[in-house]
């Protein structure tokens, strides 16, 4: 593997093709490094790139990186890492300037957010970083008595590394460490009641059965409690372009609460909205992430909040909110319609659930501010504004469910107003 054979795709003017001998190594190489990052290629993939690569040639970059992603992308979510991964392969000219930005002095905003071009995942630098050569140590190396790399355990250093910093072995760790997570809510009163010898309510009829059978003599009263039950849970989760770092692990999260325990329901929104409720009750974590890939038409594109939540206050509220429900929303609240009507959707959502709660991967910054107008929309109405961006924020998101006010009361409306106020920008 040369530069020169790779130098051929830089650039859109016309060039030679390569050696037919070439061309092979170098795509057999590519798949190696999109195995590496996590992308399932086998060898029958290897077979049909070098087919496509040959059929369509070098002579156009973007044909060839097309061809190629038709054969070596089964699913949306492998599309950003086909993307790097090309442009890292094939020497993109682009991306020394990215690097040279990078190592430029950061400019800070106010939101906390530093304006700085996309680098590379970590999985995708160590794909192609060169293997390690384990071999012999010398006699004369000093040996290390005490390692600090070794004072905390594999699950203490991932609690709080973002999702979206991971390598693929750490992202695999992960998604082993959410596959046992468990999302615990408060058991709340209902309507129905059971016997019970020391419940609050004199049960009527038990009674009149025990005194026809003690023959008229004195029979002891029977008592009746409310039944206590855990509310529904009501997922609304974003997977538009900004989102999709963090909605495919928010995917394995919800796969298993959805398998864990009753009542659960996960819609999805971009541009539209998608039940995919039935898809995640299946086992196999991968099966069903499958059928959502192929159940949803409108992952990574835009995000119309506004639209999806009317969608969902007309046609699904009625039927999914009662009981006491509890909705997640996952969403960084970038609207691309500056937040029409995304007033009165979220009003209409919070008045019809017993608790709202709002997952925002953007709170992963400290100095954030409420400055988009989707936010400044949808922030009034919610009972709770929490990050969603490590295996900690989900943890935490388990410790907050767990804590309900007394009786199962709503938070004060004063408070949602504060918490507003408190991240406005100023």
């Amino acid at each position: 593997m040369t530069g020169i054979d790779r130098q051929a795709l830089v650039g859109a003017s016309p060039v030679h093709a390569l050696p037919k001998g070439r061309l092979p190594e170098n795509v057999l190489h590519f798949v190696r490094i999109l195995r590496a990052a996590g992308v399932p290629v086998g060898p029958a993939k290897v077979v049909d790139a070098i087919s496509a690569a040959e059929a369509v040639g070098v002579a156009n970059r973007t044909d060839f990186k097309a061809a190629l992603a038709a054969v070596l992308c089964t699913r949306r979510e492998h599309l950003d890492l086909y993307d790097q991964a090309f442009d890292l392969y094939w020497r993109n000219p682009r991306l020394l300037e990215k690097m040279v930005a990078a190592m430029l002095p950061q400019v800070q905003g106010r939101t906390g957010e530093e304006h700085r071009p996309p680098d590379a995942p970590a999985r995708i630098a160590q794909a192609m970083a060169p293997p390690r050569e384990d071999g012999p140590r010398r006699d004369d190396e000093d040996e290390v008595t005490l390692d600090a790399a070794f004072t905390f355990s594999p699950r203490e250093v991932l609690q709080g590394r973002d999702f979206a910093s991971m390598t693929a072995d750490e992202l695999a760790q992960v998604k082993r460490m959410i596959a046992r997570l468990r999302l615990p809510l408060p058991q709340l009163p209902v309507r129905r009641t059971r016997a019970d010898d020391r419940g609050a309510r004199i049960d009527l009829r038990a009674t009149l059965r025990r005194a026809a059978g003690a023959a008229g003599g004195a029979a002891p009263l029977a008592f009746r409690t409310r039944t206590r039950r855990s509310p529904p849970l009501v997922v609304l989760c974003d997977i538009s372009g900004s989102m999709d770092r963090y909605s495919r692990m928010m995917l394995h999260f919800l796969h298993a609460i959805t398998n864990d325990r009753h009542r659960v329901h996960v819609l999805l929104f971009g541009t539209r909205l998608t039940n995919v409720t039935r898809h995640l009750k299946h086992r196999d974590v991968d099966i069903a992430l499958g059928r959502v890939t192929g159940a949803v038409e409108d992952w990574a594109g835009g995000t119309r909040i506004g639209a999806s939540l009317a969608d969902f206050n007309r046609h699904w509220s009625r039927r999914l909110l009662g009981q006491n429900a509890v909705v997640l929303l996952i969403s960084d609240g970038l609207d691309a319609e500056a937040g029409a009507g995304l007033d009165h959707e979220m009003e209409r959502l919070s008045k019809s659930c017993r608790r709202l709660v709002w997952l925002n991967p953007l709170l992963r910054y400290a100095d954030f501010e409420a400055r988009p107008a989707g936010i400044r929309a949808m922030l009034p109405w919610v009972d709770d504004f929490l990050p969603v961006h490590s295996l900690a924020s989900l943890e935490a998101l388990a410790a907050v469910l767990n804590r309900s006010a007394p009786g199962g009361a709503r938070r004060d409306p004063g408070h949602r107003r504060s918490q507003a106020r408190t991240l406005a920008p100023r």
